[in-house]
């Protein structure tokens, strides 16, 4: 891990390198050992934080006792890291990540003024502080739509049109060659699976005008532009899935090359009547790609 880290010397690899570590490492006392050994790196110091945050999200996500001794761990490791490694994004991401833990928005930096009409409040100071160090940061943004997501209106999740408006002002600033062109298939996604649109014998939702224009964009202002070898695999895999839905073989076919043997379970398993069950949401990935493949 250490040597990893050391050999990473941008930060949209950093950010990405430090989340993955940190889901493999949650479950082990490996990053508390590197910071007894060395307790002034402060790599050692940054994926203390991501760990913390990675299990305080687990924590609440099952509904854990611990939840709320966790999350305040957390909140401290964010601010420490902050304070130790100034110009790093990642401190900052891992704040904006606890704030889908407070889903009715309690604390005051989770409820500042939206920098543009039709948004919503919400943890603005953070995501700046996060665009201040790494401009059009993938993680900070997807942490951004999922507390909008999240957010609760009464005892459920409230309607996504939070969520929709800010994935296309996201979008809509991001420069050409951004994953942030990505954004709107991931809120298309989730209210297919609000909608339980896999039980509806014709489905219109993939084939919609705005959702071919959302997979159009994709396609145009990100994958032609982009390093798909650097590419989020959830990325190239939401991209290939609206194309396919949108009846696009011929695009989805070169998203499909792109990722070569490789897939994410989402969004293939929300096509299935079984989320969970990996093999179907496999199953629909396969087919899905030997019907593009093929054309």
């Amino acid at each position: 891990m250490a040597r990893l880290l050391d050999e990473t010397s941008h930060w949209d690899a950093w950010t990405r390198r430090t989340q993955v570590l940190a889901a493999v490492a949650a479950g082990t006392d490996v990053v508390q050992a590197w910071r007894a050994e060395q307790p002034d790196s402060l790599p050692a110091t940054v994926m203390h934080t991501r760990v913390a945050v990675e299990r305080a999200v687990r924590a609440h996500r099952a509904g854990h006792p611990r939840t709320r001794e966790l999350w305040q761990e957390a909140w401290a490791a964010c601010r420490d890291a902050a304070e130790h490694a100034p110009d790093d994004p990642v401190p900052w991401v891992c704040l904006l990540a606890l704030a889908a833990l407070d889903e009715r928005q309690r604390m005051e930096e989770h409820r500042h003024r939206p920098p543009a009409p039709m948004l919503p409040p919400g943890p603005w100071g953070l995501l700046a502080e996060a665009e201040k160090r790494d401009p059009y940061n993938r993680e900070a943004h997807h942490r951004m739509l999922q507390f909008f997501s999240t957010r609760r209106s009464g005892a459920s999740p409230g309607p996504l049109s939070e969520a929709v408006n800010y994935a296309q002002w996201a979008a809509g600033s991001a420069p050409t060659g951004s994953a942030l062109h990505a954004l709107p298939l991931y809120v298309r996604v989730e209210r297919y699976r609000r909608e339980r649109g896999h039980e509806r014998a014709l489905d219109l939702h993939w084939v919609a005008e705005d959702a071919l224009r959302e997979a159009q964009r994709a396609l145009d202002t990100w994958f032609l532009f982009c390093a798909t070898d650097e590419a989020s695999l959830l990325d190239l895999n939401h991209l290939a899935h609206a194309l396919f839905g949108a009846l696009r073989f011929a695009d989805a076919a070169r998203v499909f090359e792109a990722l070569g043997p490789y897939y994410t379970v989402l969004p293939w398993a929300y096509r299935t009547g079984r989320p969970d069950d990996r093999a179907l949401a496999e199953d629909v990935f396969l087919r899905a790609r030997s019907r593009c493949l093929d054309h």
